[in-house]
Parts: C-alpha cells; structure tokens; sequence
C-alpha cells in the first residue's frame, strides 16, 4: 500500500462512537442518527454503566457518548474510569438539564464536552466530530464561574447541617455504610437512619449517593484551590 492510499485510507476512516444510555428508545434513536451519517459508526451501545465499562474496554472507540445519570449508576463515573484507564477514548457526556452541576461535573470527570439531550440531531453529530477531532467543548472560564456559584450555593446548604450531621455527611462522602458510620461514632446503626434521613432532607436529596457526589465535589474543589 503507497502512503498516498494509506493516508486516503486514514482520511476516510469512520468515527467509532459508543453509546451509555439506560433509555432504550433514546439510545436506538441516537445510534439510527448517527449510523446514517457516512464518517460515523456505531460499534457499541450499553444500557447500564457495568456493560458500558465492558463494552468501551473491548472496542476502544474514538468517543464514548454518556448519559449523565443511569438507572444503575452514574455515567460521570463511566467517564472518570475510562479516562483513567483508555485516556485515547474522548468523552462527550448527555444530559437533561443545563445547570451548573452538570457543566462543572462533567468538566471534574474529564469530558470533552456535554450537550443536552433536547439538542438538535445535526448538532449532536457535530458535537461528536469536534470532540473527536480534539475540540473542548467546555469553556475553562464557564467552568470556573459554574465552581464559584456552586461553591458559594452548596456550601451555604451545608451549614444547615448539626455538627453530628456533618460528620455523618463527610463519612457517607468515604464511602462508608450505615452500619461502619454507626461503629465509628458509637451509635446505633438505626440512630445513623435517622441521621441520614435529616441531613438528605436538609440537602433537598433522594438518596445517599447524591449526597456523597457533592462531598466528592467539594473535596475535589478544595484540593484545585492549593494545586
């Protein structure tokens, strides 16, 4: 083969793109757009954020396409693990609201970008050929304000924590159980509930994970204000 057909060949090489989304009718809908399109392919497509882990890892595509939030998991930890681990895959996450969070988390999780999942069809394409190509998608000053005003917010919603609410907090953000909280406090695990159960309240939160994904937030922005 000459290097004039080799870099044709190159050239003209399809863009594999692998899709997260727990949505099945979103994710066939996504996958018909962008197989119509002749330099993009789609050579995977994943439900839950295990099978997507499994899916990237065997295909290796050029951009992985993630829903934000799974039914069983979280697509920003999709995005974290496959940076750290297939950092030549380019991550591009989708979600349903424009917010703040969203903006600074997937900048946290190092994605290329997040687009919302209203967004034009020729726009997502597009969207996928920039982050393929290199492009960022997230404005490092859009970034850095979103940080401020979430700083400022969350932080203000953390003070209407007890002191015993905000240890209780921090640990959930370690990782720990009902259960190893209430050994390390001396406390009945039912105590630990209803502790628990407070503290969500007072966050304007559903469940535990999300009140460890703002402690790994704050912690992460503390850690960048002495990097």
């Amino acid at each position: 083969m000459t290097a004039d057909k080799a870099n044709k060949d190159s050239a003209t090489k399809p863009i594999r793109v692998f899709l997260l989304d727990d949505h099945e009718i979103v994710r066939q809908g996504i996958a018909a757009l962008l197989d119509s399109e002749a330099d993009l392919t789609v050579v995977g497509e994943a439900g839950g954020a295990a099978d997507a882990l499994a899916g990237i890892t065997r295909e290796i595509p050029d951009v992985a396409v993630l829903d934000m939030r799974l039914a069983d998991g979280n697509g920003l930890a999709v995005c974290r693990d496959i940076r750290s681990n297939h950092p030549e895959v380019t991550c591009l996450m989708l979600t349903s609201f424009a917010d703040d969070q969203a903006l600074v988390e997937a900048s946290i999780a190092g994605a290329a970008g997040y687009v919302l999942k209203q967004i034009r069809g020729n726009d997502l394409v597009e969207s996928i050929r920039r982050v393929a190509g290199g492009a960022q998608l997230l404005d490092t000053a859009a970034v850095r304000m979103a940080m401020e005003r979430l700083r400022a917010s969350e932080a203000g919603v953390l003070d209407t924590l007890t002191p015993q609410e905000r240890r209780i907090f921090d640990l959930i953000g370690d990782g720990r159980s009902n259960r190893q909280i209430a050994d390390e406090l001396f406390l009945a695990e039912k105590t630990v509930k209803n502790y628990v159960s407070n503290l969500l309240t007072k966050l304007r939160m559903a469940r535990r994970t999300e009140a460890a994904a703002l402690s790994a937030r704050l912690e992460e922005r503390q850690k960048r204000r002495f990097e």
